[in-house]
């Protein structure tokens, strides 16, 4: 590949960097949960068509899908970004401070969106300069909701993947310094599956529970029993986490209620995995169940699968980061995240894969992901955009696509 464009790329996306920088903060002060993107989809569809690229809006008016101008009769290569918030109160002092309120930015949705953008207008301006070494045809995909882990699946029903063969993806990492990022072929995050146990005891006077069957006894039992014995049922070298993250029972400080309710998430690896630890989740509510009298029911609703990340679409991240920040600065990620990311859907279609940006600073004091005082270093938008952008045209190489077709 020609060192002409790379550094022509470059000097589009730096030419662009404040207006990722404007972006990324107004949608950090203006930010929507997810299922209400409402606003912030429109911000996008119309900077976009300011672009004069063909898009649409997704579902409900929610998500914004962008072609470029043509596929050229090939098969396109799709860019991936999430635009929800979560429901935390910002607590940061900053100018670009949330100002909905118990509504932030605090997962770096925003940065994703301005990453992708600029990586868009990066290419556009190659393109319009005749500068591409080959076409390059390709969909920016704004995916809302990928919190509540429905927004990939809307996006895909609504052709997010029609006409495509390979998707990138990106997502901050408050972990790892700007200026480095992190690749991992093979699984990247974990399954993430729901959890919701209902506990149907008989209430009473808080004074007398030997006339009623007590679901907080029950439930604080359950909780403990999960915690304890599930890993010790399954293989050490397997990781799983079971979390239980709301408890939901009792109105009175004097009263023993009729019920509670607990939700949790299971994040593991492998289907054999996941179903041995429902199963023992099952049977461990089950012989709590004999033991306090209660009625336990355990329903888990499944989420996304692992995200598995291509080993042709990580080596293309990772030259495409190394030819931005030189080699030494890319990190072999030694193991997956616990955590879950819808993305996976999408792998599950066509092969992909995500990368992790560090936007760590001394100016940003690395709060963590879903934290009140989350924020980035922002010189990572430039360096995701252009790391993206270099994917995307490495991807629609006609030689290397030949090549990935006769594997």
């Amino acid at each position: 590949m020609s060192a002409t464009w790379q550094s022509k790329l470059d000097e589009a996306i730096d030419a662009a960097f404040p207006q990722l920088v404007d972006l990324r903060r107004h949608l950090h002060a203006h930010p929507e949960p997810s299922g209400h993107e409402d606003r912030t989809s429109l911000h996008i569809y119309q900077l976009m068509d300011r672009l004069g690229l063909p898009v649409r809006m997704g579902p409900g008016g929610r998500g914004v899908l962008v072609d470029s101008d043509t596929d050229f009769g090939r098969p396109r290569v799709a860019v991936r970004a999430d635009m929800d918030a979560l429901l935390i109160q910002d607590r940061k002092t900053v100018d670009y401070c949330s100002q909905n309120p118990g509504v932030m930015h605090a997962c770096g949705h925003d940065a994703h969106t301005a990453t992708v953008t600029g990586a868009v207008m990066g290419l556009e301006a190659l393109r319009q300069q005749g500068l591409l070494p080959w076409e390059v045809p390709y969909r920016a995909v704004f995916q809302p909701a990928e919190e509540t882990s429905l927004g990939a699946l809307a996006m895909i029903s609504a052709g997010a993947l029609e006409n495509v063969d390979g998707i990138f993806s990106l997502h901050v990492d408050p972990s790892r310094e700007v200026g480095r990022v992190g690749v991992k072929s093979g699984p990247l995050t974990a399954s993430c599956d729901d959890m919701v146990i209902e506990i149907a005891g008989r209430g009473g006077h808080a004074a007398r529970p030997h006339e009623s069957i007590d679901p907080i006894a029950a439930a604080a039992q359950l909780v403990s029993s999960i915690y304890l014995f599930v890993p010790r049922a399954i293989d050490s070298h397997d990781p799983v986490v079971v979390t239980i993250g709301q408890i939901n029972g009792g109105d009175n400080p004097n009263v023993i209620p009729e019920s509670v309710v607990l939700k949790g998430t299971i994040r593991s690896f492998g289907t054999k995995i996941r179903e041995q630890t429902k199963a023992h989740v099952n049977q461990l509510a089950r012989g709590l169940s004999e033991l306090s009298g209660a009625k336990i029911s355990v329903l888990f609703e499944d989420g996304p699968p692992s995200v598995m990340n291509s080993a042709d679409a990580t080596q293309v991240l990772r030259i495409s980061a190394a030819e931005v920040l030189g080699p030494e600065q890319i990190d072999e990620l030694p193991r997956p995240s616990m955590g879950g990311e819808d993305f996976a859907y999408y792998l599950a279609h066509v092969p992909g894969a995500m990368f992790r940006l560090g936007c760590c600073s001394g100016k940003h004091a690395c709060a963590p992901l879903h934290s009140a005082m989350f924020d980035i270093d922002e010189r990572a938008l430039a360096i995701g955009a252009k790391t993206l952008a270099r994917a995307l045209v490495a991807w629609s190489d006609p030689v290397q696509r030949e090549s990935r077709q006769a594997k």
